[in-house]
């Protein structure tokens, strides 16, 4: 129970310095409203390749650019660490009877929220561009599931590589040269049929694939047993990635 007590109040802390500046998560929907608009628009008539496995590219993306913006906008959560060490702030918080995993918990919780409020705002761009889910409101909720979880994995995975490097340009290459090979070799923009073999076989162990292919099956409420792996094959990564960053933690705590 301490460590769910502890959990609380350093999330709220997170959340009020999120609320206070909000530039980043504003700039981060912007932008994710801003691929839905063009891409839809640039990539419109794909939807006519036959084998394409949707009849309106919209309602194709819209999941997927709310999974890439949980991508995105995770990716950077280190930072936040790291701006705490160079502050101080970590040297208090480890004086405070509070629990060390509660620490790391909360920042990986707070990756998640954050994300799952970004993609809330996209499905209702979305929704307002045209796009319908088939599973309604329960087709959402699956969308903004697999945001989060994929959220709190790439948060926790950020945070790791910010505990071990202790330098944000370090955070800031090492999680573009991970996040961006995984974006593209993944179903966020194109339908698996039309891709390579070879990617095919790539996307099957990619989490952001898992991500997506959860969130798009259970927005048009095809089918629930990929939304049920896919979710599974999620949290499990979602788990390792956390204890991934309480190691790094570990180490952090050994080294002051």
């Amino acid at each position: 129970m301490s460590f769910f007590n502890d959990v609380r109040p350093l999330f709220l802390r997170l959340v009020r310095y999120t609320v206070r500046m909000p530039v980043f998560m504003v700039i981060g929907v912007v932008q994710s409203i801003l691929w839905l608009v063009l891409f839809g628009q640039l990539f419109q008539r794909v939807v006519q390749i036959p084998g394409f496995e949707a009849e309106s590219y919209l309602q194709f993306l819209a999941p997927g650019i709310t999974i890439m913006t949980a991508l995105f906008g995770s990716a950077h959560s280190g930072m936040g660490t790291l701006i705490d060490i160079e502050r101080g702030v970590m040297d208090r918080l480890l004086v405070t009877p509070a629990s060390r995993g509660a620490l790391m918990a909360a920042r990986v919780l707070h990756a998640g929220a954050l994300v799952v409020f970004q993609g809330a705002v996209i499905l209702c761009a979305s929704l307002a561009m045209g796009a319908r889910p088939g599973a309604g409101v329960v087709g959402v909720l699956v969308v903004l599931l697999a945001a989060g979880l994929l959220g709190c994995a790439f948060g926790a995975l950020s945070n790791a590589i910010a505990l071990i490097a202790r330098r944000q340009e370090t955070v800031l290459a090492a999680m573009n040269f991970i996040i961006l090979p995984l974006t593209f070799l993944s179903g966020i923009m194109m339908s698996a049929a039309l891709m390579p073999a070879w990617i095919r076989r790539v996307a099957a162990l990619n989490p952001a694939n898992w991500a997506v292919v959860a969130a798009r099956a259970g927005f048009e409420g095809s089918d629930w047993g990929a939304v049920g792996l896919n979710l599974v094959w999620l949290s499990l990564f979602a788990l390792a990635c956390g204890w991934l960053a309480t190691r790094a933690f570990d180490r952090y705590r050994r080294t002051i």
